[in-house]
């Protein structure tokens, strides 16, 4: 997801859309209206008679017809799934739900139908959010597209989104902040560390000290470029590399680094409150606290 601010609000939403679709079944009832969880029981009641063997069914009676059924069980089911993952946005933790691997950076099939009522609008959206990036716009006489896919915001230092792959570029490191998207750079990369987050929650202070030493480490060893994606290039990878080029030694806070060396070149890049201040506490410990040491 795009944007930087708030984002645990379109899962919020996503699961009060599902409640009203779901009260809405339940009123448009021939007899007497239904209860939601009336309507979740008869509905989990008519697809459990389909599954039970003619003569030995103990489920007859308080039943809706299928058409009715199957919705409600889905709507009924994304009101859970996006409600916990609203609640867990807001938590900052819980991330390890999605199942994705920290070493290959793929996700399992079972996630996929696991949580699908979270899989497939956040797909959707990205899809969506894609297509208005890949807009050209005309800039100073220059035509590009409004958001590219990565940006080199630093002579070998790029922040970009889930599709790096697009580039078709070999990288001495990535550092994939997504816990939404698999790794589409795996193979073009000898150094990967998988750092997943939430959309819009930035990595703590001990996680971006841990990341710029691999991201500066990696670019040593490799020779070549880092490439620190998230979604979309904006909020969670902006807050990692202003660590990275900080600790490459290339400005020296984290405010120069975000006013000087990444927004110029990429204009999209934001910050919300809590990423300035987990990047405020790691300058504070991790830079300014070692001085003279």
């Amino acid at each position: 997801m795009g944007t930087v601010h708030g984002v645990y609000l379109k899962y919020v939403g996503l699961s009060a859309l599902s409640y009203a679709g779901l009260s809405y079944l339940s009123k448009n009832d021939k007899g007497s209206p239904l209860t939601t969880w009336q309507l979740l029981g008869y509905s989990a009641k008519t697809v459990l008679s389909l599954l039970t063997v003619p003569g030995r069914s103990s489920l007859a009676g308080n039943t809706v017809s299928l058409w009715r059924a199957v919705p409600s069980l889905i709507l009924g089911y994304s009101v859970l799934i996006n409600g916990v993952i609203a609640l867990l946005f807001k938590l900052e933790s819980g991330m390890w739900i999605i199942g994705k691997d920290r070493k290959t950076g793929q996700i399992p099939k079972w996630s996929y139908y696991l949580f699908f009522p979270f899989h497939l609008p956040t797909k959707f959206y990205t899809a969506l959010h894609l297509l208005k990036d890949k807009k050209l716009v005309e800039k100073n006489g220059v035509v590009a597209h409004k958001c590219p896919v990565a940006t080199e915001v630093q002579p070998g230092w790029w922040v970009g989104g889930c599709h790096g792959h697009e580039l078709n570029k070999d990288w001495a490191g990535v550092i994939d902040l997504t816990v939404e998207f698999p790794e589409t750079t795996i193979k073009r990369t000898p150094a990967y560390l998988s750092m997943p987050t939430w959309d819009g929650v930035p990595a703590t202070p001990e996680q971006l000290e841990e990341a710029a030493n691999f991201a500066v480490r990696a670019k040593e060893d490799g020779n070549g470029d880092i490439l620190v994606h998230c979604a979309h290039g904006r909020g969670r990878s902006t807050t990692v590399m202003c660590a990275c080029l900080v600790k490459a030694g290339l400005f020296e806070t984290w405010e120069e680094a975000f006013d000087k060396g990444i927004r110029p070149q990429r204009s999209v890049c934001k910050l919300n409150r809590r990423m300035r201040q987990n990047l405020s506490a790691w300058q504070e410990r991790f830079v300014d606290g070692k001085k003279g040491q």
